[in-house]
């Protein structure tokens, strides 16, 4: 979800926002390695630590509801058909370096395939973040992919470092609230002190609870996992729809694996050449074009419009001043606890990754200026992974100690001051919150792997790649910056003309009717298909 701060938590790599956490938040607020295809980790003939996690067999049970590090909630309910989930460990090299030492646990979740006799395999899925859980994203979002079940085990995880997967834990409960409402926008030498002062001590507190796991928990790892998954799953080939941050993840295993790939799509796709900055920047110009598209589809509605402005810049302009307000005076929010200027920016961004969520953008922008603030506070929570008691779940931990050991760029407080001007340009609602936030990894007590990673897969097959034209999270270009990486007869390009982040769950038939043919029935576009 983000390459930075986790207090700016909606940065460059993000998951769609389950439809459950928005009624949620309703609620709240009326109450390294080269090209490698080795799938058995390089072992030889005989016995080896690779082969036997390979033939370790998971003990499949009825899920129970996870513990708050994994989300918190209930257990999954059944499917409509009444087919259970069904929820797993398996064990992992903590080093793929040394796969004969320390094991991680991986938690597993699965919905089996409604026809066995036609069953393909397991579509492995990841909704992104990184620090998403697949325990509770993929019943969350089941309904969306049911006709997929026809011929596939759904299958999802937690990646290392995530919820059920030895979770990374930072800061506690209390100290998180006061860590997210804090200014991320500082205006003054002081302030910008603060800032600096407060990711040190989350970086310490990383460190202090999680430091066995911090080196380990990258994209490249969580790429080795997923083929041991495949092994352990029994599938000769991975089946895979990696959304947002997921496609990240499915390119890299595509370069590691590439004769191990089978059908995958990637929907909201990653910028895979951009580096920390770049991909930041990127976000800061996706995010202020889908608050444009907000406000001319207010200004389109007329009186039905509770916002002041006749125009979509008046609108914007409203926005910018309702923030500047807080950023001086904060507003009531939840309970206790107030509105804040970074909290009030976060929810935005929160509602702005679906045109679904715009009704509540609109009010919650409303009553902000009214002086309520519960509707965007509890955004925010939504986006910081805080539930209504009060608990929160890994997300921006795992988020922070993913993105952190990946991106090798650390910036300073000077570079950062800086490259302020061109996020302000490209943003001049976001571009501050977006900029400062290039400074979350400056502190981080482990060092990272890459610019950027390399997805480059000769020898693969076709991958879907799809980009959608008003995806703030992930702008459209992205989408073709990654089917360019992957290589000419890999990347075959989708285009979804529409909003919000992720085409495949934004309802329309053509997306649905196109990628359906490609995983059920192999049929593979034509590179270059615009939907709808």
């Amino acid at each position: 979800m983000t390459r930075a701060a986790p207090r700016t938590a909606a940065l460059r790599r993000t998951t769609r926002l389950a439809a459950s956490a928005i009624a949620t938040a309703v609620l709240l607020a009326f109450g390294a390695a080269g090209c490698a295809d080795g799938g058995d980790g390089g072992a030889d003939g005989g016995r080896s630590p690779m082969r036997d996690l390979a033939a370790q067999k998971p003990t499949w049970r009825a899920c129970t509801a996870p513990p708050d590090a994994g989300a918190g909630g209930t257990a999954p309910s059944p499917l409509p058909d009444g087919t259970r989930w069904e929820c797993a460990f398996m064990d992992a090299p903590l080093d793929y370096a040394e796969p004969g030492g320390e094991t991680v646990e991986l938690a597993l979740i699965r919905a089996k395939a409604r026809d066995q006799a036609q069953r393909i395999g397991s579509l492995v899925f990841n909704f992104g973040g990184p620090g998403g859980s697949g325990i509770t994203g993929l019943p969350s979002f089941a309904a969306d992919y049911e006709s997929l079940r026809a011929r596939y085990d759904l299958v999802s995880f937690d990646p290392r470092g995530v919820g059920r997967s030895e979770g990374v834990e930072c800061l506690g409960d209390r100290a998180l609230d006061a860590f997210f409402s804090q200014d991320a926008t500082p205006d003054n030498a002081a302030e910008q002190e603060t800032l600096r002062s407060e990711l040190k001590q989350y970086a310490e507190a990383c460190d202090e609870n999680s430091g066995k796991m911090l080196p380990h928990v990258g994209t490249e790892n969580a790429a080795r996992d997923m083929d041991l998954m495949r092994q352990v799953l029994g599938d000769d080939k991975l089946y895979y729809f990696g959304i947002s941050y997921g496609t990240e993840l499915g390119g890299v295993y595509a370069h590691l694996f590439p004769r191990h790939v089978g059908r995958a799509v990637f929907d909201a796709v990653v910028d895979p050449t951009a580096t920390a900055g770049e991909g930041a920047l990127g976000q800061a110009k996706g995010f202020q074009l889908a608050l444009g598209n907000f406000a001319q589809d207010c200004v389109d509605r007329g009186d039905a419009c509770t916002l002041p402005g006749s125009t979509p810049a008046e609108i914007e302009q409203f926005v910018t001043a309702l923030l500047d307000r807080l950023d001086r005076q904060p507003v009531d929010g939840i309970g206790d606890r107030k509105l804040t200027q970074t909290q009030a920016a976060n929810g935005i961004l929160q509602a702005l990754y679906s045109k679904e969520y715009w009704p509540y953008l609109e009010q919650g922008l409303d009553e902000a200026d009214g002086g309520n603030g519960a509707l965007l506070l509890a955004l925010s929570d939504s986006l910081n992974g805080r539930d209504e008691n009060g608990n929160y779940n890994n997300l921006q931990a795992a988020n922070a100690a993913i993105n952190c050991v990946d991106d090798k760029q650390r910036f300073t407080l000077d570079q950062v001051k800086t490259r302020l001007p061109e996020f302000r340009e490209a943003s001049p609602v976001f571009g501050d919150l977006l900029g400062w936030g290039l400074l979350g990894c400056s502190q981080w007590p482990v060092p990272g792997t890459w610019e950027h990673p390399d997805v480059s897969a000769p020898g693969a097959p076709p991958i879907l790649v799809i980009g959608t034209t008003g995806d703030p999270a992930t702008p459209f270009e992205g989408a073709k910056a990654m089917a360019r990486a992957l290589g000419k007869g890999v990347g075959v390009e989708v285009t979804y003309r529409g909003e919000g982040h992720g085409a495949y769950n934004g309802g329309d038939a053509c997306v649905k009717r196109v990628v359906d043919a490609y995983l059920l029935d192999g049929k593979v576009p034509a590179s270059g298909t615009v939907c709808p």
